[in-house]
């Protein structure tokens, strides 16, 4: 049975009625991934806010100055997004996970319950904190904190951590509101 066919339940612009540097974004999107992601045309709502979206994601997610790997913060993505039951994300970032991982029963375990996973004791440790961050953020102490330090994080990896964590949260709230639908080609890639 496929998903409901709409993007998001507000409009979404027409791309060709973006901005010219937009539109190049789109080309470039659509060139490099083989389709535009359904988040980055419903953020075309708020153009302004869309470059906003673009900057902070890319610089998130796929910056090199990160003591985590790419891996590492898209598995973050897919365990606060389970948390959330973002479907959205589960499905956009649970196919990141199997393609940068090359195990598609990672993206799967992640997406249905981490902790089944088997993990290195670093991710382990990674994706308690950013569980515990997601469900009961207020009960986050310096043994948490230091918890990540035992397998290794420095304080610029926590810093990391947490804010992959909040970015996930926030952009699940999003997509939520939204009603935001993945891209059908998300399901099958990399199985």
């Amino acid at each position: 049975m496929p998903q409901p066919p709409h993007i998001a339940r507000l409009p979404v612009p027409d791309p060709g009625s973006l901005d010219a540097d937009l539109q190049t974004y789109f080309r470039k999107c659509q060139e490099k991934l083989g389709l535009v992601p359904n988040v980055l045309r419903a953020y075309a709502f708020r153009p302004a806010r869309l470059r906003n979206f673009i900057s902070l994601y890319n610089e998130l997610m796929l910056s090199e100055d990160s003591g985590l790997s790419i891996l590492e913060r898209e598995m973050i993505a897919v365990v606060v997004s389970s948390c959330n039951r973002c479907y959205y994300c589960l499905i956009a970032h649970g196919q990141a996970v199997r393609e940068l991982s090359g195990d598609p029963q990672l993206g799967e375990m992640l997406v249905t319950n981490y902790r089944v996973a088997p993990l290195v004791p670093r991710q382990r440790a990674m994706l308690d904190f950013a569980h515990r961050l997601t469900t009961a953020p207020e009960s986050i102490g310096e043994a948490d904190r230091q918890a990540l330090r035992d397998v290794g994080f420095g304080d610029a990896d926590l810093f990391d951590i947490g804010e992959v964590v909040a970015f996930f949260n926030y952009s699940n709230r999003m997509a939520q509101a939204l009603d935001l639908m993945p891209n059908p080609e998300y399901h099958a890639l990399h199985r």
